[in-house]
């Protein structure tokens, strides 16, 4: 017997399993853990879309930009610039401009966004507002300033 007679076998066995790990790695794994983030988190799957009238208007996980002034800015610094949240003390800074253009009292903005304010981790960590969410709400609450 050859060394290349001894090479053949180990050829195949390699192949086999090269393809066995490509269909359990590249299709069967990628398929099942699709299954169960559908059935245990459908909104996360599928984006975290967010709806106004049926019609999607954007991801709470991704920055839209906002170039008017009585919408809220997401942050500048951020790396990538997708970053939809900022810190609460930023969405109050931009509140005095908001109502200068829009109307709105600065007393009412200052009540979204507190209601907005969400935890980095449970009720611990620093504050953050998401800023689709919170111009999708000014949007819904005041009709007459931004459905123009």
């Amino acid at each position: 017997m050859t060394d290349s007679d001894s090479a053949r076998p180990r050829l195949g066995t390699a192949i086999r399993l090269s393809l066995i790990a490509l269909i359990a790695c590249g299709l069967i794994f990628p398929v099942v853990l699709t299954g169960f983030a559908q059935v245990l988190f459908p909104r996360q799957a599928n984006g975290s879309i967010l709806y106004v009238n049926g019609e999607a208007v954007g991801s709470s996980l991704i920055a839209q930009n906002f170039t008017q002034s009585i919408y809220f800015q997401p942050r500048n610094d951020s790396a990538s610039g997708v970053d939809p949240d900022i810190p609460i003390a930023q969405a109050y800074g931009q509140i005095p401009l908001i109502s200068n253009a829009t109307g709105i009292s600065a007393t009412a903005l200052e009540s979204m966004v507190k209601s907005s304010a969400q935890y980095t981790f449970f009720f611990f960590g620093p504050q953050y507002v998401n800023v689709v969410q919170l111009n999708l709400r000014l949007y819904q609450q005041y009709p007459d300033v931004y459905q123009k």
